[in-house]
């Protein structure tokens, strides 16, 4: 058996291994690179679940990010428990073949209860004030605790949001430098988001990503060091390449004005009672699933979609086994939007009636995917002064709501989701033993099992 490492590095498509990564360049010239076809939905839990058991989304049952459990008549975002994955791993798998093997699983999702030996994922703590404290999960617990001791606090707010940044890479790099250095993995996966942030903040605006590219490029070639010293075979992916976007689309506004959204008015503002409604969108970046209560509505519902601007497929349930998305969990229809367009959760008609959350970075209780949290406020010119002022509410103890977050989604200029067409915004493969030129997601099981040897 070989010791392996992959790297996640996610929004990285070939168009983007160059000039401003340069040790990425030098790096994939000496090796192997060719590209994965994306998968549909090309969204972060879907395609990591994927490459870990080498079946699609109709298997293993990740469909999306988030989705509407019919049976808590919720939408559940951001789950964390590895339960919810329908399939056998790819480490599970590697112990089968090799007994004594071992696997360290850093920050890719679904690590909560996993069976992988080794794991840490974000886990902020919710206090009963209110606050929302910055802290991770660990498996086993004591490692939570020597790698804060190492390295400090996991910097959650550094992690997603308006203060997104290298810093949580980093401290994900270096967790899993200093796991390895202790516990000698034979297996390591290791997500570093960050390209993720700038990509869909600016699309490929050069002049606003090419610190971020190097920046990541630096991080890479860290980790490639540390782990050539080990003797590691070294796999550098991505999830999904991210394209510049024009046009957010609302599909739960256009149900709302047909009357098929139901809604609850609370202290004046709106929240979606999604049980309660005879349809209602599920908006996942350039994928939403469209569920809907009530059988007689279908027919509208999907001619209703089909004319959409910026919808380019409406996926029923032939169109959803053609993709490999014929699960319970997936929406009655699915959309899927064109090259230009993502689709928004917003479901208000006046902004004054938004929910409370909607101007605050929570991923849990929006009923659907929010690119806007990694945004101030533009329209606010003392923004950052009432970040400050909270910022010192919360360090005295007192209860503070960051609504700092605008309603705008034409701030958001990068997108994924789709199956994109043009191979330059392919995810990115480089390994250090030969594959095929071009592999598709569920290949990736395989192509691990290839580089451990087994």
């Amino acid at each position: 058996m070989r010791k392996t490492v992959v790297l996640d590095v996610v929004g990285l498509s070939a168009t983007l291994v160059g000039e401003h990564t340069p040790f990425l360049a030098a790096y994939a010239k000496k090796h192997h690179q060719s590209t994965i076809a994306p998968m549909l939905p090309a969204v972060t839990t879907a395609v990591q679940s994927t490459y870990l058991t080498g079946q699609w989304p109709a298997e293993h049952g990740i469909v999306g990010n988030g989705w509407y459990d019919r049976t808590d008549a919720e939408i559940k975002f951001w789950k964390q428990s590895n339960h919810l994955v329908a399939a056998e791993k790819v480490w599970e798998r590697a112990r089968r073949l090799h007994p004594g093997f071992t696997c360290s699983k850093m920050f890719w999702w679904y690590n909560m209860y996993s069976s992988a030996d080794f794991s840490v994922t974000p886990r902020p703590q919710y206090l009963s004030d209110g606050r929302k404290m910055p802290d991770c999960y660990a498996h086993p617990a004591s490692l939570r605790d020597a790698l804060q001791k190492e390295l400090g606090q996991f910097p959650l707010f550094q992690f997603w949001g308006p203060g997104a940044n290298i810093a949580s890479s980093r401290w994900i790099a270096h967790a899993s430098m200093l796991t390895d250095k202790w516990h000698d993995p034979s297996l390591t996966l290791i997500y570093l988001p960050h390209l993720d942030y700038c990509l869909q903040k600016y699309g490929h605006d050069h002049t606003k990503i090419a610190p971020e590219l190097r920046a990541i490029d630096d991080l890479c070639g860290e980790l490639v060091a540390h782990y050539e010293k080990q003797g590691c075979e070294i796999i550098i992916l991505s999830e999904y390449g991210i394209t510049n976007v024009n046009r957010p689309i609302h599909p739960n506004r256009l149900l709302r004005e047909h009357g098929l959204i139901a809604i609850r008015e609370e202290r004046g503002l709106e929240l979606l009672d999604a049980g309660a409604s005879r349809a209602f969108a599920v908006a996942d970046h350039q994928v939403a699933h469209v569920y809907i209560n009530d059988a007689s509505c279908f027919r509208k519902v999907r001619e209703l979609m089909e004319q959409v601007p910026g919808v380019q497929l409406v996926l029923d349930r032939e169109g959803k086994r053609q993709h490999h998305l014929a699960h319970e969990r997936s929406g009655d229809l699915v959309l899927v939007a064109d090259a230009d367009s993502w689709f928004t959760y917003y479901y208000w008609l006046d902004d004054a009636k938004a929910p409370d959350f909607a101007r605050i970075v929570d991923i849990h209780r929006k009923p659907g995917y929010d690119p806007v949290e990694m945004f101030l406020n533009p329209a606010d010119p003392f923004v950052k002064l009432k970040v400050i002022g909270k910022v010192l509410k919360k360090k005295l103890g007192f209860r503070y709501l960051m609504d700092v977050i605008p309603l705008d989604a034409t701030l958001i200029k990068g997108s994924h989701g789709r199956m994109e067409e043009d191979s330059r915004h392919h995810p990115v493969l480089i390994t250090t033993q030969p594959v095929k030129e071009h592999v598709v997601a569920t290949d990736v099981h395989d192509i691990i099992l290839q580089h451990l040897g087994l």
